[in-house]
């Protein structure tokens, strides 16, 4: 989890804007390398505008006027998710670099392990810090599944978009949005989806479709779990206002 110091003041924010950059410059030394055609720098730069612009706004919103430690290490993987994005864009999961693929995705989600560590260090944490953590996480669960799709097919593209289909469905369903207690059996089945998608897509397994197989059926599981949760606790809720 991810962590963001507040002021009571808002503030112009600027160092959002240099991350920016940073995504910018990575992005070049990608390009340099293995190669970066039109639609990987068009997914790129987009990817890197969008956690701008949603970052920026959020500490403005909160009146943070400085990032902690633990927020630039989710900066940090963020960059490299973003690299991941645009070389997924790129070739649309044809002929990708494996290998720098793998690799910068493998260090994004151990960094999701220190980032976590430095924010119960510093005794900090906040809800936008969560949320932002909580959105690279799921860009790059929805990045690799995309790519793992072009290989298995497209039922695993059902890991990444799963999240988003909860997302869309609370803002049909009101119940939805009521907060969930903590688990951490969510948090093992988050992990094991990105995991799993990382070995998967490096290749090395003959059987790994069975490995995605299992990510999931426990994703399916614990949604199924955290939905069939809230609607009990909704009814309950509304069982008691009717007998007040």
């Amino acid at each position: 989890m991810i962590t963001l110091q507040h002021t009571g003041t808002p503030a112009v924010v600027r160092e959002p804007a240099a991350w920016a950059l940073a995504q910018v410059l990575l992005l070049g030394v990608v390009a340099a390398t293995a190669g970066l055609g039109p639609m990987g720098w068009a997914a790129g730069l987009a990817y890197g505008f969008a956690t701008w612009a949603f970052l920026g706004y959020g500490m403005q919103r909160h009146g943070t006027r400085s990032l902690g430690p633990a927020d630039r290490v989710t900066l940090a993987r963020g960059l490299m998710v973003g690299a991941v994005t645009a070389l997924v864009a790129d070739r649309a999961g044809q002929d990708v670099p494996v290998a720098l693929v793998v690799t910068l995705a493998a260090v994004a989600l151990s960094l999701d392990w220190v980032d976590g560590q430095v924010a119960r260090r510093t005794g900090t944490s906040t809800a936008l810090g969560a949320r932002f953590d909580m959105e690279v996480d799921a860009f790059l669960i929805l990045v690799l599944s995309a790519y793992v799709a072009v290989h298995m097919g497209p039922w695993v593209l059902a890991i990444g978009l799963m999240r988003y289909v909860f997302v869309a469905a609370s803002w049909r369903f009101r119940w939805m949005n009521a907060p969930l207690p903590a688990s951490y059996a969510r948090k093992v089945v988050a992990a094991v989806q990105g995991i799993f998608l990382v070995v998967a897509a490096s290749g090395l397994l003959p059987f790994a479709s069975v490995l995605v197989g299992l990510a999931l059926a426990s994703l399916v599981w614990s949604f199924g779990r955290d939905v069939l949760w809230l609607r009990t606790t909704s009814a309950v809720a509304v069982g008691q206002s009717r007998h007040v």
